[in-house]
This record gives structure tokens, sequence and C-alpha cells, in this order.
């Protein structure tokens, strides 16, 4: 008796669905496949294939493989996470102790107590035939000019004695200095690094980068702090 294999393949595959479908519908119901939904879709296709034409081992194999190193780096990057979030708080802890000490800021109002000096640092890297420093109080006004002879290149320090141009002492405040120096016969602006006094310590929660708050609410990251005073 001859048998129909067509009719015997139509009666197998009648009520056998498609791995894809099965595969599409579930990612219609979670845009993210994790574990679970795995093991669901691959149970489906080892009870759904084509007897005719059954999925090789090697695939099912491959299958496994290739989910076990999406897993094991799903987990590698949550414990980094982890990591990130523990360094970033212990950045802050330890950064606490910049709390009441001088770090240079450059280009920002320095505090001055009454009676004090301010020191300040410019970068000369090729050097100065003169330079020029403006002491400038809170409302913009100059309370003295500084004038320096020729520098050698190189880092310089200047110091401010806190006094105005007719040698009295300045109250407690906020005053900033910017510089002018003439490098190769043509007068260019300087940057002025002072210290400033460490207000306050915070971190970004998006990225845990740790910043610190300065004498006049300037706030600066502290991989951006290259010198620290007492």
């Amino acid at each position: 008796m001859a048998i129909n294999t067509n009719t015997t393949s139509s009666s197998l595959l009648k009520n056998v669905s498609r791995y894809e479908d099965v595969k599409d519908q579930a990612k219609k119901t979670n845009e993210e496949m994790g574990k679970q939904e795995f093991l669901t879709l691959f149970t489906a296709q080892l009870q759904n294939q084509n007897p005719l034409e059954p999925v090789k081992n090697e695939a099912f194999v491959a299958q496994l493989a290739q989910f076990s190193q999406l897993e094991a780096l799903t987990n590698m990057q949550t414990s980094l996470d982890s990591f990130v979030t523990s360094m970033s708080s212990e950045r802050m802890l330890g950064s606490a102790a910049l709390i009441g000490k001088k770090v240079a800021i450059t280009d920002t109002p320095t505090q001055l107590t009454a009676g004090a000096t301010m020191d300040a640092t410019l970068d000369l890297p090729m050097g100065a035939s003169g330079v020029q420093i403006s002491v400038q109080d809170k409302q913009g006004r100059v309370v003295k000019n500084l004038v320096e002879g020729p520098q050698l290149p190189g880092t310089v320090t200047i110091q401010w004695n806190g006094k105005d141009a007719a040698e009295n002492p300045m109250p407690t405040g906020l005053y900033n200095l910017s510089a002018t120096a003439v490098v190769n016969g043509q007068t260019v602006k300087v940057p002025v690094s002072t210290l400033s006094t460490v207000r306050a310590i915070s971190t970004n929660p998006a990225d845990g980068s740790v910043s610190v708050e300065v004498d006049g609410g300037k706030t600066m990251l502290l991989s951006d702090v290259k010198r620290v005073g007492s």
C-alpha cells in the first residue's frame, strides 16, 4: 500500500507553529529578551520542530552559547555599574577632607582676609619682557596694579600685599586678579591662578563625577584641581 508523503507531512505540521512566529510574538510583548523569554522560545523551538527538517544539534548549541555570552556581558555591566557607584561614594568621602583647604583656581574672584596677602601664579612658557597684574574689587573697580619686570619661561609667583595703590589695607572680600604680559613684543592676556578655600563637595549622580565649590560660589571638577594648599 502506497503512502501519500504530502498527506502525512501536512497532518504532522497542521498544528505546528513556526519558531519565527513564536519569536515575533514574544518580541511584541517584551522588547528586551531576558533569560525566561529565551528559555520559553528555546523550548517552543524544540517542541515545534519540523519532523522532516529538524534543527541540527549544532544550531541549538550555538544559540545556547550566544545567550550565555550575552548574559555574562549583562552581568558584567551590572557589576561595573555597581563598582562605579561605590567608587563615586568613596571619592565623595575622600574629597570631604578638602573642605577648608585651598585649591588653585583660574581667573576667579578669590577671598581676601583683611590684613592678609594673596598669592597668585602665572604660566609663562615663553617667558615675558614684562607683566602687569590688575587687582579689582567685587564691583570691578581697579584697586591696584602690580608691575613686574622680565620673566624667565616657567611658572611665575606673584604676591599682592592686600593693600590699594595708596598702601591702605583692603577690607575682607572677593577680589579678582587679571594679568597681561609682553611676549615676543606682543601684549597678551595671561590666566591667573589663585588659591581659594573649598566650601563644599558635591557629586553628579549621572556620571559619578565629584566637584568642589570654592569662595564666590565657583564650582570646578575635582579632576581639574592641580594644586592644593593649606
